[in-house]
């Protein structure tokens, strides 16, 4: 045989090379001349080499192993079968000497059981697996598991030898595809997400990774890939991001729509105004070409159309009136089509106050969905609350009233369930608004003391307070969250007096002219049993007594307005005095001294009102 020496000299040499090879695991000897030159830690241990002679040392299938190396070309490697213990060897010969790597049979079957493990693997994945042959024209695929065949639809036969392009589409961003071959051409792991196609046509989401392999000598030899069906992901990202660009539109709407209207509300003088404002901003969105405002006719049943704005013909508004009592009586949407155009009717109401409806046509053919009822409910509510402002507000500024006499026997009502009980008279003073409801003012003749808080034992969620006992009647507070003096006030209506006797009570209101007398009815009506009108008549206020006492409570503080009507229905002004400051202090939680402070201002505010006239401070 050859003088061949081992790739770093003998095993006296202390190179790198040399410590490598001690690290490896197989057996690995040089031979120079059929002799035993080098021999690392596994073939010392396993051939029993020593280490003083260690080519006295006989190799398993030396014979075999001999043939060998004769029938290798220097410079190259090969593989070779043997028998016995070590069931094959690598021979690598150089131009001088030869090195022999064994191999036991239960590493071959070890490397055989890997490979099965590893085909199985990629074969079996839940993934689809495919491998292509860059060196090829067009980088065709050359293998693709079962996976890829089940998600594509496409048989292995249509598959390999094509370029994986053919699951692209009409849909598929190219953006997406450029970045995919970017990597390819840069020879580097890319992954994007592609819509592709199936056999059968229909679209599906593909995560699509792809990575180069290379050889022991870093050399690209092929690209493998693997492809993931994301559909029902990516369609509930495509889905929260329309949802949420939506929203965002609804949103961006809504302000827009609502700050308008909220600036219409505050700008107005009049309710008039204020309607033809609101029907010319809502026309100005590209969504709707039409809308008008009507009110309900108690005399003539339907609607009466009060302003207008955009396509809004004669036609239109008949068929909204159709759908206006429906949208009334269930305070929602009424939605009707007609000739290609839907008309949405919305209820206009404040506090269980009806105002009419507001009807809006959608351009062309625009649906009511979801999101402008949105929209449209929310305006149809600022409006109502604009509406009821202006309303309540004209009471205070018109000279025409209409006078309404009540009649209502319901219990639920404390002051009617005491005279009941109690067999009394309850004559009703003011109300004023706190924190925990309403608290009315009542003064009570026929009952004393003992009997109104025995009287007032079973009102439910009504608080009965003792302000002040005489001998001869005592001043009574209620305060509750279910009060008919603040359900007519929210409408627009003031109260000028209230009777309680016998399980009944008087009731006398006033309500603008122009102001919708039914609609404080029937608000009565819907929520006391047992109302009847008494008397509606027409008369102007001309009353100097009350401008007086309205402009001497616009000059006055709430704080001060009520200790001086607290000191005035206590009997404070009497002489000799039934109650002491004191005592009406604690009736309003507040220290003495305030309470004289607020009075004396009040006092001296009244005086002045009465006395100095020229002053104009009232």
């Amino acid at each position: 045989m050859d003088d061949v020496e081992s790739a770093n000299g003998s095993r006296g040499d202390g190179g790198p090379t040399r410590a490598v090879l001690e690290r490896i695991v197989d057996p690995v000897v040089a031979i120079v001349d059929g002799t035993v030159t080098y021999a690392n830690r596994a073939a010392r241990e396993a051939f029993e080499i020593s280490d003083d002679n260690p080519g006295a040392t006989a190799l398993e299938g030396w014979d075999r192993l001999a043939e060998a190396v004769e029938e290798t070309a220097a410079g190259t490697a090969r593989h070779v079968d043997l028998e016995g213990r070590w069931t094959g060897a690598r021979i690598h010969r150089g131009t001088d000497g030869v090195t022999i790597t064994f191999e036991s049979d239960g590493e071959r079957e070890q490397e055989d059981d890997d490979r099965a493990l590893k085909e199985r693997a990629i074969a079996e994945a839940p993934v689809g697996a495919v491998i292509s042959d860059p060196d090829r024209a067009d980088n065709p695929l050359i293998y693709v598991n079962e996976t890829f065949e089940r998600v594509t639809g496409y048989n292995f036969d249509d598959i390999v030898g094509q370029n994986c392009r053919f699951l692209q589409g009409e849909e598929t961003d190219e953006d997406a595809i450029d970045e995919l071959r970017a990597g390819i051409e840069e020879r580097r792991p890319v992954t994007v997400e592609l819509k592709n196609y199936r056999a059968d046509g229909t679209e599906f989401w593909n995560e699509v990774t792809v990575a180069p392999l290379r050889n022991d000598r870093g050399e690209l030899t092929h690209f493998v890939g693997f492809q993931n069906d994301v559909t029902a992901r990516k369609q509930a990202e495509l889905e929260l991001e329309r949802r949420t660009e939506e929203l965002e539109y609804v949103l961006d709407r809504i302000e827009g729509l609502v700050q308008d209207v909220t600036a219409a509300v505050t700008g107005s003088t009049t309710r008039s105004e204020l309607e033809a404002e609101v029907c010319e901003r809502i026309v100005a969105e590209a969504a709707y070409d039409g809308a008008w405002i009507g009110e309900r006719n108690p005399t003539m049943g339907g609607v009466d159309v009060r302003a207008s704005a955009g396509e809004t013909s004669t036609h239109d508004r008949v068929t909204a009136d159709r759908s206006a009592p429906e949208a009334m009586a269930t305070e929602s949407v009424s939605v009707e089509t007609v000739d290609g155009h839907t008309h949405a009717t919305f209820s206009l109401s404040y506090n269980e106050i009806e105002y009419g409806v507001i009807t809006v046509r959608m351009a062309e053919d625009r649906p009511v969905d979801d999101r402008e009822t949105v929209i449209l409910s929310a305006l149809a509510r600022t409006l109502a609350s604009g509406i009821n402002a202006r309303e309540t507000s004209r009471i205070l500024e018109t000279d025409a009233i209409v006078a309404v006499e009540l009649e209502l026997v319901d219990d639920a009502i404390a002051p009617i369930a005491v005279s009941t009980e109690a067999d009394c008279r309850l004559e009703y003073r003011r109300s004023t608004h706190r924190g925990d409801g309403t608290a009315s003012l009542f003064t009570v003749t026929g009952a004393d003391a003992d009997d109104i808080r025995r009287a007032a034992e079973s009102l439910d969620d009504v608080d009965c307070r003792i302000v002040v006992d005489r001998d001869d009647e005592c001043l009574v507070e209620f305060v509750g969250e279910d009060d008919p003096v603040t359900r007519l006030s929210d409408r627009g209506a003031r109260v000028r007096s209230i009777e309680c006797r016998d399980g009944r009570a008087g009731f006398e209101l006033e309500v603008p002219q122009s102001g919708n007398v039914r609609s404080v009815v029937e608000a009565l009506e819907d929520r006391y049993d047992g109302t009847s009108v008494l008397s509606v008549r027409q008369r102007e206020i001309g009353d100097t007594r009350q401008e007086f006492v309205e402009r001497l409570e616009d000059n006055l503080t709430d704080r001060q307005f009520a200790v001086l009507r607290r000191a005035y229905l206590g009997g404070y002004f009497e002489w000799p005095r039934p109650v002491t400051g004191e005592e009406l202090a604690q009736s309003m939680d507040v220290s003495r001294p305030t309470f004289h402070e607020h009075l004396r201002t009040a006092e001296q505010k009244l005086c002045q009102a009465v006395f100095d006239e020229q002053s104009g401070q009232y």
